[in-house]
């Protein structure tokens, strides 16, 4: 699944840093968001969101795995 922050960053001809700076966070904090490794609060996610022009959904929306797929990952 391609990162859809990272998409959406480039798509408005942004960098990390100049993102990060536009909703008030460090560098490091959006690349860590775009590597999955953190979990930004739901107010840091709309912010992002107005700043590249998405939804919600476009940028953070995560498929709830199948039962089966979580059984698997646990053994």
């Amino acid at each position: 699944m391609k990162n859809q922050l990272k998409v959406a960053r480039v798509q408005e001809n942004l960098t990390q840093q100049q993102l990060a700076e536009k909703v008030g966070v460090t560098r490091q904090t959006i690349s860590l968001i775009e590597k999955g490794k953190y979990n930004p609060t739901l107010k840091l996610c709309l912010n992002i969101c107005y700043v590249v022009h998405k939804s919600l959904d476009e940028i953070f929306w995560v498929e709830k795995e199948s039962e089966e797929d979580a059984n698997t990952k646990n053994k």
